[in-house]
């Protein structure tokens, strides 16, 4: 009994929805519902914001690693439970691990000692396209005022001979960069001239422009790498495009073996989306931002813009059962760890979750009610320390982006990798230190740590304690230093897709470099919970301009 009274009793006991996590889908979901009148109440285990969009200290991260199970768990709190009247039917909540295959090493212990310094994404790596959708609903949402960015210095790509290329995202960055040739210059800007022409047109489509410069139907439908083709372009000016500005995963010359061929009408999209974002916002020169103190920092915003409109935040609650309608087997409203029960119309839970019947009661068809998603894939992610940047000849890159397309790191490399360099500027580590998250989306873990492990070995170097100073100064001589490694993270995440039923899951974080899909699939689970409801309606503001606060710090305002 003493274990209960320390959780708090919530009032009231009935709400419109009740929201289970605080992944940036859950968060998205109770700020929009908030925004339009509805009575929300929001719930968290876990006694931080974010779920598995979080931004952890060393610590915490580790310890959230190490604690996940190849086994499903039974909350620690709980045992089987039961309503309390007879018309209610009381179903276990199970947590499932979302993560696998996990591998930490520790290569100095000074890293350690510093673990508080740390904001760590467990979804990285992660970037906002400064014109995409995640920007776009933070500015219709007014989110974008709790949370501020900082601009991605620089993008490179492997040219698969181990160096790596500037990412050239305008036509002055394709007229400056030196590892280009003149002729290469010239295709790459007749491309990309000839891609803004069909862009303009499609958009002036019955005003008379000349339909010359649209891009065909059957060029459109036909697989991106073709009409790269068809353009003379050659393979490093198509590896850039496909797989460094389009962020294409899987090998497009593969042919029919490739397991997602990009469209040429969708590899257009995405050019787009790449030059619409250099330079909208002032102090963004680039194409890519990234949020101060970690990803984590994009949930909160959603939160706090939720609170303010009366949504109800309980964290370091469990649920511990789903309660249904014996009679009907419609779903009811949950049971706290604290023994309170609360009912609501709706209920969404993050993907970690799923349900069981108890053997006392006499339902079914849990499925009528719950459906825990099935794993659509896996990706291996990564998360690296190191005491000195990929480009220290380069003292204002302090963060970049690096590109390994398909077969550039060894010959079966079946998927890019992406790596994301950050330093002490964007507060996600101590002064001196910088994190890298590696990302890879695989068929297995086998797979996934193969890939891991290359870019590891492409990038850094690892010194253990006991390194002499010898043999530092033979690769100090024999080769270009590489950052040493201190500490490293390595763990394989399902991917599961987000489920619209009764009760609703959400998606876990993707494989992508930034938010498009996942708002796309969040948006489309408020739609379908409230079809008569706008995901924020469009506020009047004032100011218009787009702004920054000083000199480093990306402020978007609408």
């Amino acid at each position: 009994m003493a274990e209960t009274e320390s959780y708090p009793p919530i009032d009231p006991t009935n709400f419109d929805l009740i929201v289970v996590g605080t992944g940036l889908p859950e968060s998205i979901i109770a700020a929009a519902a908030s925004t339009a009148g509805k009575s929300v109440l929001h719930l968290d285990p876990n006694p931080h914001y974010g779920s598995h969009y979080s931004s952890l200290t060393l610590h915490d991260l580790t310890s959230f690693l190490n604690s996940q199970s190849p086994n499903p768990r039974i909350n620690p709190h709980q045992s089987t439970t039961e309503a309390s009247d007879h018309a209610t039917a009381a179903l276990d909540l199970i947590t499932r691990p979302l993560y696998s295959d996990v591998e930490i090493s520790s290569y100095d212990d000074s890293v350690s000692e510093h673990s508080r310094k740390f904001n760590l994404d467990l979804a990285g790596p992660r970037v906002l396209f400064c014109a995409d959708l995640a920007v776009d609903l933070l500015l219709k949402s007014t989110a974008n005022q709790y949370v501020e960015f900082k601009n991605i210095d620089s993008s490179y790509v492997c040219d698969g001979n181990g160096n790596l290329m500037n990412v050239p995202d305008s036509k002055s960055a394709v007229f400056k960069d030196k590892t280009l040739k003149y002729s290469e210059k010239n295709q790459l800007n007749s491309f990309f001239k000839l891609v803004q022409g069909h862009l303009e047109a499609v958009k002036s489509v019955g005003t008379g422009v000349d339909e010359g410069k649209v891009i065909s139907e059957e060029d459109l439908e036909r697989p991106f790498v073709m009409f790269l083709d068809k353009m003379k372009l050659p393979p490093k000016i198509k590896s850039i495009i496909l797989y460094a500005i389009a962020m294409v995963d899987y090998d497009q010359d593969a042919g029919e073996s490739c397991k997602d061929v990009l469209r040429t009408r969708d590899g257009i999209d995405r050019l787009a989306l790449y030059h619409a974002s250099v330079g909208r916002f002032p102090n963004a020169l680039g194409a890519l931002i990234y949020p101060i103190y970690g990803q984590g920092e994009l949930p909160q915003a959603f939160c706090r813009r939720a609170a303010v409109k009366g949504c109800l935040y309980v964290l370091r609650m469990p649920v511990i059962s789903v309660l249904l309608n014996k009679d009907s087997g419609n779903y009811k409203g949950v049971k706290l760890v604290s023994g309170q029960e609360i009912t609501s119309d709706k209920l969404v839970m993050d993907p970690s979750f799923t349900i069981t019947s108890s053997p006392s009661e006499a339902l079914q068809d849990v499925s009528k009610v719950f459906d825990a998603g099935k794993v659509s894939g896996k990706l291996a992610r990564g998360i690296c320390i190191t005491k000195s940047s990929l480009k220290p000849e380069l003292p204002d890159t302090s963060s970049c982006l690096v590109i390994y397309p398909p077969r550039s790191l060894y010959p079966d490399q079946a998927t890019s990798i992406r790596v994301l360099q950050l330093g002490s500027s964007l507060a996600v580590c101590p002064s001196g230190m910088f994190v890298f998250y590696i990302s890879a989306v695989c068929d297995d873990a086998l797979e996934g740590k193969k890939s891991l492990h290359a870019a590891m070995d492409s990038l850094f170097s690892v010194h253990t304690s006991g390194t002499t100073d010898s043999s530092l100064t033979d690769q100090i001589e024999s080769t270009e230093v590489k950052p040493a490694l201190l500490w490293s993270a390595l763990y394989v995440q399902d991917l599961i897709e987000g489920f619209m039923g009764p009760v609703v899951m959400t998606p876990t974080p993707d494989g992508n470099l930034n938010y498009n899909d996942l708002l796309r699939a969040t948006s489309k689970l408020f739609q379908q919970l409230y079809p008569d409801d706008e995901l924020f309606p469009e506020i009047q503001n004032t100011d218009s301009s787009d702004k920054l606060e000083d000199d480093s710090e990306v402020d978007i305002e609408s």
